[in-house]
């Protein structure tokens, strides 16, 4: 009898750490996912816009069944578009709230200030627009539990060099960057390289910071050199009013930019009558007749009452892309979702088909916006590889 008795407990406990081991162990009806976003602040559109993206993309997930059968629950915090605030939240999210991934931030210095905490605890975290080159690897090597929809400043930078030179024909260049943020100055760097090696002249570089709003001085300064094209590598808030004030100078030059443009508030800053010949790069654009395009449109404007932008459509796609993970990982774990997001190819996603290489960043076309009275009048896919 003690022979039975110890029979069936080895049985149950070998069956027990079989159980222990799956997917289905997880009694909870949900799983919760870490949206970690600047929802207010001075980069505030795009953390909005990224999270509607999200929000859309877990609603119709959840209405298809969600993961085996359990919903997507959303932790959602605000990070004040705060560096410091957004590396806490990463914390909380992870050590409190218990989530499996988070989402978010969507600037590079932020979700640079949220990877350590990933690291330490194991715990993937995603970003769908943090650009700057080293964001996923650096000197030292990949960051093992840090990911990226979206292409690099490298990348925006070249692919902007190439079409100034290219498409546009134009050698002599102007470079008025924001040298604040690791954004601004990677595609300064990079724009400059490739411009050059095509056989382009910088012929002047300005810098500005975050929050400037008079740039009138540097316009002035500009006007007395010899160029046929502006690039400008910043965000919104600034390049609107640098576009608004060099067309009220008479500067009729084309100025190129990178997704760093696309915000509804872009032409509100600059006036519809200033962006023309005006061209930026981007990771979608609604003009793309792609049916996985439209049909996001399509249903986003159905949810929202309007049309989706480029941080919409990445949000969207960042969402899906960490759900897919979940969806292959072979435990409910952060170390297994990592593995299961590197092993990601042929995602098909609104902005574009990509795989996941081996520094963590996808493998994905590049998009030109060219504005006329500043609303999107053509687009163009390029890819460098």
């Amino acid at each position: 009898m003690k022979r039975v008795v110890l029979l069936l407990t080895s049985v149950l406990v070998v069956l027990s750490l079989i159980v222990g081991c799956s997917k289905s162990a997880d009694n909870s009806d949900t799983i919760k996912l870490g949206v970690n976003y600047e929802l207010s602040g001075n980069v505030a559109t795009y953390g909005r816009s990224s999270v509607e993206g999200i929000e859309l993309a877990v609603k119709e997930i959840n209405e298809a069944g969600g993961i085996d059968g359990k919903k997507i629950e959303l932790v959602k915090y605000d990070n004040k578009s705060d560096v410091a605030e957004a590396t806490t939240l990463t914390t909380k999210l992870i050590t409190q709230d218990k989530v499996l991934a988070v989402m978010g931030p969507a600037t590079s210095g932020a979700f640079k200030g949220t990877i350590p905490v990933a690291m330490q605890n194991k715990v993937p975290v995603v970003s769908g627009s943090a650009t700057a080159d080293d964001v996923t690897v650096d000197e030292s090597g990949v960051k093992e539990y840090a990911f990226r929809i979206c292409f690099n400043d490298s990348y925006q930078g070249t692919g902007m060099a190439n079409y100034a030179l290219n498409n546009l024909n134009k050698s002599k260049a102007v470079v008025i960057m924001d040298s604040s943020s690791d954004y601004g100055k990677g595609l300064a760097e990079n724009f400059t390289k490739t411009f050059e090696a095509g056989g382009g002249t910088i012929v002047a570089q300005e810098a500005y910071v975050a929050g400037d709003t008079d740039f009138n001085s540097i316009i002035t300064k500009i006007k007395g050199e010899d160029f046929d094209v502006i690039f400008i590598p910043g965000y919104y808030e600034e390049a609107g009013l640098i576009i608004k004030q060099a067309r009220e100078q008479g500067i009729d030059v084309p100025i190129l930019g990178a997704d760093g443009f696309d915000s509804p508030e872009l032409v509100n800053l600059a006036g519809a009558d200033a962006l023309n010949d005006v061209y930026f790069s981007n990771h979608y654009s609604s003009l793309d007749q792609d049916p996985v395009v439209q049909d996001f449109i399509k249903s986003f404007e159905s949810e929202y009452g309007k049309q989706p932008d480029a941080f919409n459509a990445l949000g969207y796609d960042l969402a899906r892309f960490v759900v897919e993970g979940v969806k292959r990982a072979e435990k409910l774990d952060g170390e297994s979702v990592k593995n299961a997001l590197e092993a990601i190819e042929d995602f098909n996603g609104v902005t574009g088909n990509f795989s996941v290489d081996e520094n963590h960043n996808p493998v994905k076309a590049l998009i030109v916006i060219e504005l006329k009275d500043g609303k999107q009048h053509a687009s163009e896919r390029l890819s460098l590889n």
